[in-house]
Order: C-alpha cells, then structure tokens, then sequence
C-alpha cells in the first residue's frame, strides 16, 4: 500500500471508531438507565430507544450513498456527522423516555457509513481494498469490546446524559480528523443511478446482507437482557466491567489467530461458519445461565464470534461486489446491518416483556441457525491477486 492509502485506510477506520465508540458505550448500561426515566418502565418503550437509531440508519444509508456520489463524499460525511451529533446531544438532555427515542431516531439520520466505505473504496486501489475494509471492519470490533469494559465505570461516574454528551463530542472530533487528515479524494462522476435492483439479486451478497442484520440484531437484543440479568445476579453496573474485561481480553486472544488462519491459509468460509455457529451455541447457553460466571463465559464466547465478523463481513463484501457497484453494495450492506440494530431493539424488549429473556435467545439462535444455512451454500471468495511490485523506490 502506498502512504496516502495507509493514510486513507487508518484515518477512516479511526473516523468509524470514533462514531461507533460513542453509540457501543450506551449498549451495556442503557436497559438499565432507562428505567430511571418517565415511561422507562416498560420494556418494549425501552427496545424501541434502543434501536430507534438503526430504524432511521436503515433509511438514509442509500441516500446518503447516492449524495455522496453527486456531490461528493467529505461533504457526506460532514452532514451526517453533524446531525449525529445533535441527535446525541438531545438524547443527553432527555427528560423522558420519548425525548430519548427522538434523540436515538436524530443520531440514527447521521447515516454516514455507506459514505465512509465508498470514500474508502475511492482512496485505494483494487487489489488493496480489501485490507482497508479489514482495518475498518476490525476497529469497529475493537470499538465494540472497549465500550463493554469502559461504559459501566463511565456510567457510574458522568451518568447517561455525560455519555451521551461524550458521543456527540467524538462525532464533532471525526470531522476534524475527516478534514485534517483524509486525503482529498477524486471529483464525483457524474450522476448516475445505482443498479441496486442487480445487487439485490446478487446471492452472496444477499447472504451476507442477511448475515449484518442476524448479527447485528443478536447484538441488540443481548443488551436489552444482560445487563439487568448481571444486576438480578448481585453485581452492580458499575461493576460490570469485571465481567466484560475478562470475557473482551479472552475473545481477542481467540479472535486475532481465527482472521490470520481465515486470510492467510484461505480458510475463509470455514472460520465464517465456525463463528456462526459459535453465536448460535452462545444464545442457547443464555437462554439458560442465570449465574455472573456463566454469563461472563458466554459472553468471552458471543465476543470471539462477533469480533470476527465485524472484521470478515465488510471485507468480503469489497471481495463479492461487482466491480461497478460497490457502493451499491455498500448502501444496501449498511442498511440490512441498520435494520437489524432497530429489530435487535424492538423484537429484543417484546418478547421479553411478553413471554420472557429466554424466549429473546430462544429467537437469536434460530435466526443464527438460518444464518448458517445461508452461509452453507456461499461460494468460498478467491484470494485477491498480488499486488504488482511498485516500480518505484
């Protein structure tokens, strides 16, 4: 890779980082927050908060994708962060449930991840492109696991309105750093409709579309009920975190060998459907651990298999699409992962007001299981050709 795709690469996956930081520090401690606030009583209210933001993802990922083509990515991107923003900024000062849903429904309109990947895809070539959408995809990962281990022990010392003050605050931040640091990319083209019809018939990007929203919804719906279930069990939220750091540290320890055997021995589909099925072993586990240890088990275990998807799936999304419709692919990847983000919520907080916590893992390993009927019948990707030896020093 050159430096200014080394450049590209890093300051974007820093720009995800920053934004995807600011929302996983309110899943852990969020369910049990809520219930402090006017209307928080009712599960299903606080689903629906939960994920209000990725229903709003849902709808503005594409147009976001199309404006960035037209008038040009940084642009995008600066829009999107700033109505993150102002959407985390109010979810600060909420004064009740409903506030908190407008709040989580403005954060989710700062759809901005679409844009980020083309802009990605812009700043590098062909045969390294992969690379970078692994450098992103493994940032968000590891955004993921330090928010688990820092967002209780935040908590307990700004409250929910500092952290979600804190989150407007790294979106301002990646604006800065989107200016500053990300290199120029080219001229828009000119405008031109996306063949998404032709993506949306494409099947293995329609296996993997439905993958983002299967994990992304089991990782919603997991924060609706473990939090209150590790409090049941005698541990405070602010203690929390002695769960989770273990359980994060372990996971990378697994997580980091499973993605260099997947790329370097091309062992691709199989570290994919050994992850799938790890999920899938994990929600049965829940549906019947009661106790903190249990519970930090199987959590260590949910991290090695979502960690390795949240670097394997984006990158094999670069891989499958066709060459002219990558950010097609890439509008409607990051709308199916919204969409799961808003059903994880809601689904998560109906069923267990209605029928109970063990009913939501019950759901969660049955669509893991579909999932990994799915992922069955995918065609193994090609290793990507070697670069060419630069011709320069």
């Amino acid at each position: 890779m050159t430096r200014d795709e080394k450049r590209a690469g890093v300051s974007l996956a820093a720009i995800f980082g920053l934004r995807m930081l600011g929302l996983f520090l309110i899943l852990p401690v969020f369910a049990v927050f809520a219930r402090t606030l006017p209307g928080g009583a009712d599960p299903a209210l606080v689903g629906i908060a939960l994920g209000a933001y990725g229903a709003t993802q849902a709808l503005f990922q594409i147009p976001y994708g199309l404006a960035s083509d037209r008038v040009g990515r940084k642009p995008v991107i600066i829009a999107g962060l700033l109505i993150f923003a102002a959407g985390s900024f109010l979810a600060a000062a909420a004064p009740d449930i409903w506030w908190m849903i407008a709040g989580r429904v403005i954060q989710g309109a700062g759809a901005i991840s679409a844009a980020v990947t083309a802009l990605a895809a812009d700043l590098t070539r062909e045969q390294h492109r992969t690379k970078t959408m692994a450098m992103i995809g493994s940032t968000i990962g590891l955004m993921f696991a330090v928010s688990l281990v820092v967002a209780p022990p935040l908590y307990a010392w700004v409250g929910m309105g500092g952290i979600f003050t804190l989150t407007g605050s790294l979106a301002l931040t990646a604006i800065v750093l989107l200016l500053k640091a990300v290199p120029a990319p080219p001229p828009p083209a000119e405008a031109a409709p996306l063949p998404l019809s032709a993506v949306l018939r494409h099947g293995q990007l329609a296996r993997l579309n439905f993958g983002v929203l299967a994990l992304h919804l089991m990782q919603t719906a997991l924060w609706v009920v473990v939090p209150p279930i590790l409090v049941a069990s005698g541990l405070p939220l602010g203690d929390h975190w002695k769960i989770y750091l273990p359980a994060v540290a372990a996971s990378f320890v697994v997580m980091i060998p499973a993605i260099i055997v997947a790329e370097k021995h091309n062992r691709m589909k199989e570290v994919f459907m050994t992850a799938i099925a790890l999920l899938i072993l994990v929600q049965g586990g829940l549906a019947l651990a009661t106790g903190k240890y249990a519970i930090g088990v199987l959590l260590a275990l949910f991290f090695v298999g979502f960690n390795i998807m949240e670097a394997m799936q984006p990158s094999l999304i670069s891989r499958v699409a066709p060459p002219s419709a990558k950010g097609a692919a890439m509008g409607i990847y990051n709308t199916t992962q919204s969409i799961g983000l808003a059903l994880g919520g809601a689904l998560g907080g109906w069923l267990l007001k209605h029928v109970g916590a063990a009913a939501v893992h019950t759901f969660c390993a049955a669509l893991g299981a579909a999932w990994l009927a799915l992922a069955a019948t995918m065609t193994a990707p090609r290793r990507p050709a070697p670069a060419p030896a630069a011709q320069h020093p």
